[in-house]
């Protein structure tokens, strides 16, 4: 999976396979790895075009309910 560094505060980098639907979040701190399982690409690309990167995330996947596992 290709990754995108990105700016943020609290995360480095994102990937996403849309075959999948898996979107990989590379976290600052400790840069741990994770992957969220049946994102919808229109989530994805909320994700890549907010204006808080964390802040997104928060909200609208793990609060989303999206299954995750550490890679």
């Amino acid at each position: 999976m290709e990754m995108q560094a990105v700016s943020s505060s609290d995360v480095s980098e994102i990937g996403y396979d849309l075959e999948t639907a898996t979107l990989r979040i590379r976290f600052l701190k400790g840069s741990r790895l994770y992957d969220y399982y049946g994102v919808p690409e229109e989530i994805y690309l909320g994700l890549m075009n907010a204006p808080s990167i964390g802040q997104y995330l928060n909200v609208n996947i793990k609060k989303g309910g999206y299954p995750y596992a550490q890679v």
